[in-house]
């Protein structure tokens, strides 16, 4: 395991990704910022974080035995072993919503930016970023967020939580390597936010409906029980799940 630790950077994605283009990256390569000025979330979206009081990482990964139709279970393991993680430090109700944000209490205190590496059409590696809120108190118009100090009314040594997450994710990604994909479906939406309970969602065009969450496609689309008793698959640009 490689550790780079880094004062502040952009994003420790793009750092990661501009560093696979011009060497050889050991896998299970780890990139630790104490500040990101460009932070990024899923669609584009920005990761707002105080300097030294939160963790923000990314992990280079081989997943060359994975197949391309099955990436998304990439992000299963990621989020279970934040989960797994994270309840080692007294975090209480503990949830992933769907597509990849961590929540606890209903609160969201994590995010997952997973971006991987395709070449001649296969699965090669994967960047996995992620950041966790664990000392910051003051989320300026953000009243979905929250931290794990918030929460618990501990004050956290970041790095204890880093290494918590690293053991996991070797873990992980070790029963992902020998395709027990049926355990990975199981722990993950026995997580899964609003899991077989009415949940609103917004789709594309703004309309609001309501269904029942049934899970999430191996391509990670959300499977949704709606009228008729028909299940229907929606990607993250064609539907919002509500808090």
């Amino acid at each position: 395991m490689n550790i780079i630790k880094l004062n502040a950077i952009d994003s420790t994605n793009s750092y990661l990704r501009q560093l696979s283009v011009t060497e050889a990256i050991e896998d299970f390569t780890i990139v630790v910022a104490n500040y990101q000025t460009n932070g990024r979330g899923q669609m584009g979206t920005q990761w707002d974080s105080q300097a030294s009081k939160n963790l923000m990482v990314s992990v280079f990964k081989d997943v060359s035995y994975l197949d391309l139709e099955s990436h998304y279970y990439i992000s299963k393991v990621v989020s279970i072993s934040i989960l797994e993680a994270l309840k080692t430090f007294n975090i209480k109700n503990l949830k992933v919503k769907w597509p990849n944000d961590i929540l606890s209490e209903n609160k969201k205190i994590g995010g997952i930016l997973i971006e991987n590496v395709i070449k001649q059409n296969k699965l090669s590696a994967t960047i996995i970023g992620f950041g966790i809120n664990i000392n910051q108190t003051e989320f300026d118009h953000l009243p979905h967020a929250s931290s794990m100090r918030l929460i618990s009314g501990r004050v956290y040594v970041l790095e204890e939580v880093l290494q918590a997450i690293l053991v996991k994710l070797q873990y992980n990604f070790k029963i992902l390597e020998k395709n027990k994909f049926e355990i990975l479906k199981k722990t993950y939406e026995k997580h899964l936010f609003r899991n077989d309970k009415p949940s609103t969602f917004r789709d594309a065009e703004g309309k609001l409906f309501s269904g029942y969450i049934k899970g999430v496609s191996n391509s990670g689309n959300l499977q949704v029980l709606v009228e008729d008793n028909i299940i229907k698959e929606f990607d993250l640009k064609a539907i919002t799940l509500l808090y």
